[in-house]
């Protein structure tokens, strides 16, 4: 009797931070901003969230962590709609501020190419944000499921139609 065993297949998880860090080496436009103070582009995003929106530390983590994980989506699956609430949203907008940083995962994870935000006025109330988490935890994604649930169905006003937008 011949016995095979299959090897167990591994979750797939991806840890945002590390993403996030591992441009660090590609910045190139204004260095002297972002890279002398000696932190981690992670620690950095997250002292300028806490040095502009008021939040504790944790919370700043766990924004900036869904971020960046909305933020990967988008940029390796442009052909699927993904939206983002509010909470969420202000760690996306903090990561496009950071037009050193922003520039850096495009090059990074979007071949070089720029990817645009150009948000409509009005929010969209269609479920799209929840559709969203479904879909950063079926690419292998650990969300925080009460961010993407607090704000449930209203969801950011991004554009699919326009190829490099979200």
């Amino acid at each position: 009797m011949t016995l095979t065993l299959e090897k167990p297949v591994a979750a797939r998880t991806r840890d945002p931070k590390e993403l996030l860090n591992a441009v660090q080496p590609h910045i190139k436009h204004l260095t002297i901003n972002v890279l002398d103070s000696g932190m981690a582009l992670w620690d950095r995003e997250i002292a300028l969230l806490l040095r502009d929106h008021t939040m504790v530390h944790d919370m700043a983590e766990r924004i900036l962590g869904n971020a960046v994980m909305y933020t990967m989506a988008s940029l390796e699956h442009p052909e699927v709609h993904l939206g983002v609430g509010k909470l969420v949203d202000i760690g996306v907008h903090q990561l496009i501020l950071d037009t050193p940083v922003w520039w850096a995962l495009c090059d990074v994870y979007n071949g070089g190419a720029y990817k645009h935000h150009a948000p409509f006025i009005e929010r969209r109330g269609d479920g799209l944000c929840l559709r969203t988490a479904d879909f950063l935890k079926s690419i292998g994604f650990a969300i925080d499921e009460e961010l993407w649930e607090i704000d449930g169905a209203e969801c950011s006003p991004c554009d699919n139609k326009v190829p490099d937008s979200h």
